[in-house]
């Protein structure tokens, strides 16, 4: 059997937003029977046809980094971040300072080979731009938006997505249904894994991740 190629794609977020609910349903197809706080980081595979139904079709391991959110740890999670091909934004849709976050998450992971990261920094818009990394920005909890919106509050996506050219993906990690085949969040998590290879073994500056990581 020929080797299959493999994506590295890093899950970061708040702790609590539901990383892990979030990886075990796009990796088994299944909700998790019991969640449990990530300490350091797991590692979940999937494996994902690209550009499937034509001819360029072609099986790749897609590797899901779910990366601890515990503030505790920021100095030691930049090693989780070499190598890195995409990155999956988290955030709570009922918890704003979740979201608001994100810029941190990703400033993080931009900046992680830095020595002077604060816990106050942002990424840089322009920063972004010049490292063409695939990102998908994930609001979790869709089932308690509901009863939120009933009290008068509006559903708030996230403005990273546009700022960063994402797709935004909204769902309820208990329910299949959410990441069902032929649904428009499975539409757009697979054209999400689609890119994170293409810009990994199809693209002329595949190699801009592996050549900004220094140890």
């Amino acid at each position: 059997m020929a080797a299959i190629d493999k994506v590295r794609i890093v899950v970061v977020g708040d702790a609590g937003v539901g990383k892990t609910s979030l990886v075990h349903l796009i990796s088994h197809n299944e909700p998790i029977s019991h969640p449990y706080w990530t300490i350091g980081c797991s590692v979940e595979v999937k494996l994902h046809e690209y550009k499937a139904g034509t001819p360029e079709e072609k099986l790749y391991f897609v590797e899901l980094w779910d990366v601890g959110g515990w503030s505790a740890h920021k100095n030691s999670r930049n090693i989780f971040y070499n190598s890195v091909h995409g990155i999956v934004l988290v955030h709570d849709l009922t918890n704003r300072k979740s979201q608001q976050n994100l810029r941190k998450w990703l400033s993080e992971i931009l900046n992680r080979d830095s020595r002077s990261q604060s816990d106050e920094g942002e990424y840089d818009a322009e920063q972004f731009a010049g490292s063409s990394i695939p990102i998908v920005v994930v609001g979790t909890k869709l089932d308690l938006v509901q009863p939120i919106n009933e009290k008068g509050n509006n559903l708030r996506l996230s403005s990273i997505a546009d700022e960063c050219g994402a797709d935004e993906i909204n769902l309820d990690c208990k329910h299949v249904r959410h990441l069902a085949a032929g649904t428009s969040n499975a539409v757009r998590l697979s054209r999400f894994f689609d890119k994170v290879i293409q810009h990994r073994f199809h693209s002329k500056d595949s190699t801009v991740c592996e050549l900004y990581v220094f140890v």
